[in-house]
């Protein structure tokens, strides 16, 4: 791709997420460099007096609230983890909203959990919210909920967020933007790597070692979870630009940097995309070889009749791994009981369960609408 279509592409984009990630933000000691928040809003207010909306998934939280609580590293345990977002997002939200506003720009805080977009209620509001944010010109800034997101219901990475989040938006092009300046075919650090332009399909993925790419203390991400993360947003098609933060600006004005990621597919359903990517089963349902055919070929609801096994904890409204009956996993869905209702239900038809245990029970364990094939 030449620089008049990199050019041309950033150009058309009128919706914007760009992910920024700890290490672009935070001092080696933990704590927020307001020079390095500086520069960046002035890139995307930029962008916005360009005419282009932006929405900012921003790490940092976390590594704000070290220096204040006297730690020297990331901790490892969940709860002082929370702890430190306690007190770092804060921060983080304050130092942002004051350099918005020397702008005349407003800011607002959005904090989300899997639970936010993958229940249908949940997801509604999630959407609604930024959709009234951009409609105000607001630049929403985003991050996974830390204070209160548990083990079971984190993203893990907000790259991976940050592509969902583009894809929730309905963005044009989504930019990570970390400390490595790009995508290489190796190793950064090995001689003779070298920066990969453009990715156009997984073909060109095919050959690289891709590794945990970054060498900050104070983030989770890598090069893999980026790659993972331009992997969602393309499929969706998103394009993507992986760069540095100090090349924000040249990436934002479509300058030959970083590595572009070409969109390789059509935008899905939105609430299946984060059902896809974004949860991980809390039990598992077996289903027999027609069981599998109705849902894979003909895309049907999931009934009581075609499951032959149940394991796992869950309630209704929960994620569940589908499987076909040799363990493959072949789908995911929101399943409709409890676990410890659905060994009563198995192998009978919908007609049978409603005169044995009431209409209640004339319904799909996983309805069409709330599972994605995998």
């Amino acid at each position: 791709m030449t620089t008049t279509d990199r050019s041309a592409l950033v150009g058309r984009a009128r919706r914007i997420v760009v992910k920024v990630g700890s290490s672009s933000l935070t001092t080696a000691a933990g704590g927020i460099d307001p020079a390095r928040v500086r520069r960046l809003v002035e890139v995307l207010a930029t962008s916005r007096s360009a005419g282009a909306e932006v929405v900012l998934v921003s790490s940092g939280a976390i590594a704000a609230g070290l220096a204040p609580l006297g730690l020297s590293k990331r901790p490892s345990s969940l709860a002082t983890q929370q702890a430190a977002a306690s007190v770092g997002q804060g921060l983080l939200a304050h130092r942002y909203q004051e350099e918005f506003a020397r702008h005349d720009i407003v800011t607002g805080q959005v904090l989300l959990t899997v639970d936010d977009v993958t229940r249908r209620a949940h997801y509604r509001n999630a959407h609604q919210t930024f959709a009234k944010l951009l409609e105000l010109g607001v630049v929403p800034i985003v991050n996974e909920n830390d204070t209160v997101a548990t083990s079971e219901i984190r993203f893990g990475d907000n790259d991976r967020l940050a592509a969902l989040v583009a894809h929730l938006v309905h963005a044009d092009l989504l930019v990570l933007l970390s400390d490595v300046d790009g995508l290489y075919d190796g190793p950064p650090s090995r001689d003779g790597a070298r920066l990969v332009p453009v990715v156009r399909s997984e073909a060109d993925l095919a050959a690289l070692t891709i590794g945990s790419g970054g060498s900050s203390g104070v983030g989770t991400g890598g090069m893999t979870t980026k790659v993972d993360a331009a992997r969602i947003a393309t499929g969706a098609g998103i394009d993507v630009v992986l760069t540095s933060a100090d090349q924000a600006a040249a990436a934002l004005a479509g300058e030959e940097v970083g590595t572009l990621f070409e969109a390789t597919g059509k935008r899905r359903p939105t609430r299946l995309l984060w059902l896809a990517h974004a949860t991980s089963g809390l039990g598992t349902l077996t289903l027999d070889a027609g069981a599998v055919r109705a849902v894979v070929e003909r895309r049907a609801s999931l009934l009581a009749a075609g499951i032959t096994g149940v394991a796992g904890s869950f309630v209704a409204g929960d994620a569940v791994d589908v499987l076909d009956p040799s363990g493959q996993l072949v789908a995911r869905g929101l399943v409709n009981f409890d676990a410890d209702e659905l060994p009563a239900l198995l192998g009978r038809s919908t007609s049978e369960l409603k005169v044995a245990l009431g209409a209640a029970y004339e319904r799909e364990v996983i309805h069409r609408d709330d599972l994605v094939l995998l």
